[in-house]
């Protein structure tokens, strides 16, 4: 028979006690895989519309190109395996800090976990997201200053609540130009949140990257007898970098200043 609970692995990190747990949803009679720290519910496979969809609206804004992809957080791996969908993706890093949860995906605890790590584009990195990014190193080791065309992030709950304050200057108006930093021009990206959108934040998106929007995500929540809803920030780069025309010596400097100014 099988079990209605199981702790299928539990381990101690450094910012506390992480632990996968499979049990029998009574409301929808399902299998739920659900992923807690300490006493605290992270993630849940009852509630994964907003994960997969923090790939394809942030995808879909990308020119029909093949797309060297980051998703910063693993999880229980919907976001990387809707990402894998998207034919055009070339490459997808996936950039975990917490080595159990890459474990879980290796040993198959996750039954969807083969998808992810089968997958010949996929390259499952152990490292802190934030701290690559401050550091500008890790993301490839034969190219440092390597840049991207897509970077997904479902890591904290939402830009004001992290689980970490290490993590809370990523979300600042410098911590997004680094991010910006590693896209292509004409990249995009992704970031999960579990509140509401927020004025504030999306105020320091726009100051960093050339356009910036949301998207409210609502899907059924069993547990509730309701809807419930997340938000998707998607957030681009300027297509092309500004070059400013170069003057011929016959122009006058009325005229540079015109060329510049629509350049």
């Amino acid at each position: 028979m099988h079990p209605r609970f199981a702790e299928l692995d539990w381990a101690s990190t450094r910012i506390g006690e992480i632990s996968l747990r499979r049990r029998l949803e009574p409301t929808t009679k399902t299998e739920v895989y659900e992923v807690k720290l300490d006493d605290e519910y992270l993630m849940s496979s009852l509630f994964t519309v907003a994960e997969e969809e923090l790939a394809r609206v942030t995808l879909a804004v990308l020119p029909n190109a093949p797309l060297d992809v980051v998703v910063g957080g693993l999880g229980l791996g919907y976001t990387a395996r809707s990402a894998l969908t998207d034919d055009r993706v070339r490459s997808l890093t996936v950039v975990e800090a917490l080595a159990p949860v890459i474990d879980w995906h290796r040993r198959e605890l996750i039954p969807w976990a083969r998808t992810i790590t089968t997958d010949p584009r996929t390259t499952l990195l152990e490292g802190d997201f934030f701290a690559l990014l401050r550091d500008g190193t890790g993301f490839d080791a034969a190219a440092a200053d390597r840049c991207f065309d897509a970077i997904l992030v479902d890591i904290d709950h939402s830009p004001v609540n992290a689980l970490d304050p290490a993590h809370a200057d990523f979300y600042t108006a410098g911590g997004l130009r680094r991010l910006g930093g590693r896209l292509h021009p004409g990249g995009a990206f992704g970031l999960w949140s579990d509140d509401a959108p927020d004025e504030a934040f999306l105020a320091v998106l726009r100051e960093c990257f050339a356009t910036a929007t949301t998207h409210v995500v609502t899907f059924t929540n069993p547990l509730t007898g309701g809807t419930s809803a997340n938000t998707v920030y998607v957030a681009t780069t300027a297509a092309e970098p500004l070059t400013p025309a170069i003057p011929s010596r016959s122009h006058s400097r009325a005229a540079t200043a015109v060329r510049l100014q629509d350049g």
